[in-house]
């Protein structure tokens, strides 16, 4: 993909992902990667930055012999994930005008 993305993005789908099932690091890894080009060292710094907001909590939770650290979005997290849903469908509106209709210089 060409375009940039940036942390609110990054953010806003963390949280859909997280708002409709709990994930480990490595799950929500791939999940992201079906729609951005990320990798996992990207992805910690975003769960960390989330958690330390209030966003997100973790849990651990056995499997195989080891801990799973779990992410799972907290009722803050389901609010800012609404207002950055709002955001992102306001700017798509606006970017949709452009790439679809161009812009009128008269």
């Amino acid at each position: 993909m060409s375009f940039q993305l940036g942390s609110a993005l990054l953010d806003a789908c963390v949280l859909a992902i997280l708002a409709k099932k709990d994930a480990y690091g490595y799950s929500l890894t791939q999940q992201v990667r079906e729609v951005m080009d990320i990798s996992e060292s990207t992805l910690y710094p975003v769960l960390r930055r989330l958690q330390k907001g209030g966003y997100l909590t973790t849990y651990d939770q056995p499997f195989q012999g080891r801990n799973r650290r779990y992410y799972k979005i907290t009722a803050s997290g389901r609010g800012k994930y609404d207002e950055l849903l709002r955001e992102w469908n306001e700017y798509k509106e606006k970017i949709d005008l452009v790439l679809l209709r161009g812009i009128d210089h008269e």
